[in-house]
């Protein structure tokens, strides 16, 4: 039984882990990345669609992201989504791509950001805690109901608060590699 506790909530701190490093792979830094726009939604037939689904998004240069549109007459909309998107980028049509230079980050505004990784950075934390609570939470259940020994019980909480100290390093540790690419001139 504690096992199964054990296995779930290292499950569930592995989910929290990932969907950190999702948050944080959005944020924009000096270099481009094709995951900055993912958050974009295109008008596509008079509905949101995901820009992933109506046109290909790769680096060109390690400032300038190109998108090439599956769809020619969806350029403009395109064009108009990444516009409108609060990530402050101006893209340029050329025949059938589609460029977006990324503007160099100042230095008020790399540390904007770092602010923002540390507020993520901060419940991607938390969310591994909630999880060693219910973890813990579980394990008393358990024990008020004698399905296992307080021995049983303590060493569990253990294993579940070691993989909560694990599961925050990996927390700090993507804090600190996306604090340093933020860092990066």
């Amino acid at each position: 039984m504690t096992n199964e506790i054990r296995k779930d909530a290292e499950t569930r701190m592995d989910k929290c882990v990932e969907a950190f490093k999702n948050q944080i792979s959005k944020i924009r830094t000096g270099r481009a990345s094709p995951s900055i726009l993912d958050g974009i939604q295109v008008e596509y037939y008079g509905s949101a669609t995901p820009l992933r689904q109506v046109a290909n998004v790769v680096v060109e240069d390690s400032r300038t992201l190109a998108i090439t549109v599956f769809d020619r007459t969806l350029g403009p909309a395109v064009e108009k989504a990444i516009m409108a998107s609060d990530l402050g980028l101006n893209p340029s049509s050329a025949g059938t791509v589609i460029r977006v230079p990324l503007p160099p980050l100042t230095e008020e505004r790399r540390k904007d950001l770092i602010k923002v990784v540390r507020g993520e950075a901060e419940q991607g934390r938390v969310s591994v805690r909630n999880v060693r609570r219910d973890a813990n939470d579980k394990l008393k259940a358990l024990l008020k109901d004698k399905a296992i020994s307080e021995d049983e019980e303590r060493r569990a909480q253990d294993d579940v608060q070691k993989l909560t100290d694990n599961f925050i390093k990996k927390v700090d540790t993507a804090l600190a590699e996306k604090e340093a690419e933020l860092m990066e001139f």
